[in-house]
């Protein structure tokens, strides 16, 4: 165990946003996620049901923050997972390693040869192309994370302890099963418990609400977790009590409408401090208006914004323009700085192929400032 920042009888907090941002000298870790990692398959430009060949990605919207925080922003991040201890769970974990995130967090579960206990997930996406939208497969049946029990991780000592400045998780984690929404509320509420920033990305999955009611079945677990949240990467839609027009689709907003949109939120949810959303038109597979609007102390903030963006992979764009967000906040750069870094990060590590950026943070500085695509020497 490399952690030698403990936590400190005093703790020294900085406000950004309207956050009390614990001081990174008295923490292990700037950022820690919970949540699940599974192997992504990938055809290029073959469709699933013609190809022989796959490419294989890590990947896992709460995880691939963490990723982006570390591999862009270079900052310290952990993970709490689990998997299984097969060759699949161990190139999970060679891939992860290579992202940088540290993995002192990561359960085993034994394996029982066939995968009847306990297997690890994995998932196959086509890109897309034109009028052909992208499509996935999920195949995450009992993986260990989902089987994940309250008290099994010390999550006091994690944010006590060792120290967390900022903890993410969100709707795709609960999703995985009733257990692992209570892990998801026992974490969260330990990390209040010693002052660390909360976010949740609300992460509608239509496959993983199936069974739990759906998108009322969402907003329900959503809305009972949502008093225990600092920072919220979502919209109306995702806190509905009924099915109507924000629930049915991505938001497309402007000043006016996203001021309405925050302010009925943080009526229900005065805790709520931060509210981030992207804001994506899609012309086709692979040209997508993007861009995304923030609200902070009673102030809207709207994102740069890419018309037709050329979309090489679009997945992860959305937990890379968390990354970029986060970055910002925790960095002391302001909301309006950390919301054009998020949607420039995003719009970068949709122009890759997998769910994570492979950008630094000097390119990410470059897209911010429009100086253009030219070749760089």
């Amino acid at each position: 165990m490399r952690h030698s920042c403990l936590l400190q009888p005093e703790v020294t907090m900085k406000e950004q946003g309207g956050l009390q941002i614990r001081s990174a000298e008295e923490c292990a870790w700037d950022q820690l996620s919970l949540g699940e990692v599974m192997l992504r398959f990938d055809p290029g430009e073959d469709r699933i049901t013609r190809t022989r060949h796959f490419r294989v990605w890590e990947g896992g919207g709460e995880y691939n923050v963490a990723r982006g925080l570390r591999r862009c922003f270079g900052m310290r991040t952990s993970l709490v997972t689990a998997l299984a201890d097969n060759p699949v769970g161990r190139l999970l974990e060679d891939m992860m390693l290579q992202g940088g995130v540290d993995l002192s967090h990561l359960r085993w579960l034994p394996y029982d040869g066939v995968g009847e206990a306990s297997r690890n997930g994995v998932y196959f996406l086509e890109r897309g192309y034109g009028n052909r939208p992208a499509m996935g497969m999920m195949d995450r049946g009992h993986t260990p994370i989902s089987q994940m029990k309250p008290g099994e991780v010390d999550w006091d000592r994690i944010f006590g302890k060792e120290g967390v400045r900022w903890f993410h998780t969100g709707g795709i984690m609960c999703a995985l099963s009733l257990s692992a929404t209570e892990v998801v509320r026992e974490a969260m509420t330990s990390a209040r418990r010693h002052g660390v920033v909360i976010s949740y990305d609300c992460n509608y999955r239509p496959s993983l609400w199936k069974r739990r009611g759906g998108r009322l079945g969402a907003a329900a677990v959503n809305r009972e977790l949502a008093p225990l949240v600092d920072v919220l990467l979502g919209h109306d839609g995702d806190l509905a009590r009924e099915i109507g027009a924000s629930s049915q689709g991505p938001p497309w907003h402007d000043e006016e409408s996203y001021a309405a949109m925050a302010k009925g939120i943080t009526e229900d949810f005065p805790n709520i401090k931060v509210i981030a959303t992207t804001a994506r038109k899609a012309t086709s597979a692979n040209r997508n208006h993007w861009g995304a609007f923030g609200w902070s102390e009673g102030e809207v903030y709207r994102g740069m914004h890419f018309e037709d963006l050329e979309i090489f992979d679009r997945v992860g764009g959305g937990d890379s323009f968390a990354a970029g967000v986060f970055y910002g906040l925790l960095s002391g750069r302001g909301m309006q700085w950390s919301l054009d870094c998020g949607v420039a990060h995003g719009a970068l590590a949709m122009t890759t192929p997998g769910d994570n950026s492979m950008f630094t943070l000097a390119e990410v500085e470059h897209a911010m400032s429009r100086n253009g695509a030219g070749v760089q020497r």
